[in-house]
């Protein structure tokens, strides 16, 4: 028996408000282990789970314009069900609104949930079809934040630094399904022809910013799907990340260091970008996440450019001699400017978050710091767009370290060359076309011998 849809969509929903993980790991657990293998079934979770995180305060709106309990004292997952159920009524035009109510009441029952309560969500469901019309005074009747789905902290600080009227956009933005940003590796695949290719099987492909990027809109199917995957011809990575490789150039031979590789996004794009006799050593103390980037290291056919490290920073930090070319510090941050790839990001984070994230940062530069060799290039970099996670951490880190200072990004190309201000930072905020970033390109001084 096939596994319905709005039954997983709740239980991943339960469980990224349980737990705070990222729902895209949740989802790829629950969606595995219960055998979902119709691609229009994992399509319609997608849309469900994501649908409610991009929609939920103005769904939680709704659902209590139609119920006298309250919300804060609901279960969690009756809450996530008439999310579910509220979103398809809403939203999603092509459910008929018998079927979004009978089978989120079906996908209830069959979670074990008390004849009751089933009841309750049900009645609720059919009472918001009956009268519909009433959401138009409703939505206008709502705060600028609830409407935009956002939290009161999160947008009001935007408003306080932005204006409201660029806040509005930024969260607009944030609540829009993301175009598909690729990166090529040049060494294997031609863009002109690559885009041909793709434009020959339907697809609506065309250049972006960076040398190896490629934009395909309105694309609904599985990556490994597109022609090239597992040749290495390319990897899905926003335009904006790779803007960031793009800081560390020039790049003559040397060895080079990804401090925080991550699944090796960043790793992978200077890697392929690396002259001959260069190595370059990535770092990622996750286990998970190093197992995830040996495999794209190897898909993407970089192997014997890079030398992946299982380890902290801090203890390789303890154990290597090395001196690097450059280095690239991806820092661990609150991802406030991915939200719209990651919307669950929204609802765990707090304002104190963005204070823990600046001791991790700064703590991450002290122990790069020692391994530049003189004369040579620090990047470091965010996808927040928060200032205690980057010019603050920056100004910080230079006051502590008077050997390093601001240098001018050299190899940005024209078309991005507006993102980068006054000091040299690099800084993105989120439109249609790539999230949110912040860089910045350091020196260290070469030190006069006497």
């Amino acid at each position: 028996m096939n596994p319905n849809p709005r039954q997983l969509a709740i239980q991943i929903l339960y469980q990224c408000t349980k737990t705070g993980l990222p729902v895209d790991r949740i989802m790829d657990i629950i969606v595995q282990e219960a055998g979902l293998s119709e691609p229009k079934d994992r399509q319609l979770v997608m849309a469900l789970v994501y649908g409610v995180l991009r929609s939920q305060r103005y769904l939680d709106a709704v659902i209590q314009k139609f119920s006298r309990h309250p919300l804060k004292k609901m279960k969690n997952l009756t809450l996530q069900a008439l999310r579910v159920g509220v979103l398809q009524i809403c939203f999603m035009d092509k459910v008929p609104e018998s079927a979004a109510v009978n089978e989120t009441v079906k996908a209830l029952r069959a979670l074990r949930q008390p004849k009751w309560l089933t009841g309750f969500v049900n009645g609720l469901l059919r009472s918001l079809v009956r009268e519909k019309n009433i959401l138009t005074s409703l939505e206008k009747s709502l705060p600028d934040a609830v409407s935009l789905n956002h939290p009161d902290w999160m947008y009001d600080r935007w408003v306080k630094r932005y204006g409201k009227e660029q806040a509005k956009t930024i969260c607009r933005i944030n609540n829009l399904q993301p175009s598909l940003s690729l990166c090529l590796n040049l060494t294997l695949c031609d863009r002109d022809a690559f885009i041909s290719q793709l434009t020959k099987a339907g697809f609506q492909a065309r250049e972006g910013m960076t040398p190896e990027s490629v934009r395909i809109s309105d694309y609904r199917g599985t990556i490994s799907q597109i022609s090239g995957y597992d040749k290495g011809h390319f990897m899905v990575q926003d335009e904006g990340a790779q803007l960031i490789s793009l800081m560390l150039c020039p790049l003559p031979a040397g060895t080079y260091l990804d401090a925080c590789a991550g699944l090796g996004g960043k790793t992978i794009h200077l890697a392929a970008m690396l002259p001959q006799k260069s190595t370059l050593i990535a770092v990622e103390p996750n286990t998970a996440r190093f197992t995830l980037l040996q495999e794209n290291i190897s898909r993407m056919c970089v192997s014997e450019r890079i030398l992946p490290v299982h380890s902290t920073l801090a203890t390789f930090a303890r154990k290597t001699d090395n001196l690097f070319q450059a280095i690239l510090v991806d820092a661990p941050c609150s991802g406030l400017g991915v939200i719209r790839r990651h919307p669950d990001i929204r609802w765990n984070r707090s304002p104190e978050d963005l204070k823990r994230y600046r001791k991790q940062q700064l703590a991450l530069l002290s122990d790069t710091a020692p391994m530049l060799a003189p004369g040579g290039i620090l990047v470091y970099a965010t996808c927040s767009i928060e200032p205690e996670e980057n010019e603050e951490v920056v100004t910080t880190f230079l006051k502590n370290h008077p050997d390093f200072s601001l240098d001018t990004p050299q190899d940005i190309p024209k078309s991005a060359r507006h993102f980068i201000d006054e000091n040299g930072y690099l800084k993105m905020l989120p439109d249609e076309n790539h999230d949110g970033f912040f860089a910045c390109r350091i020196t260290k001084t070469v030190q006069n011998v006497k």
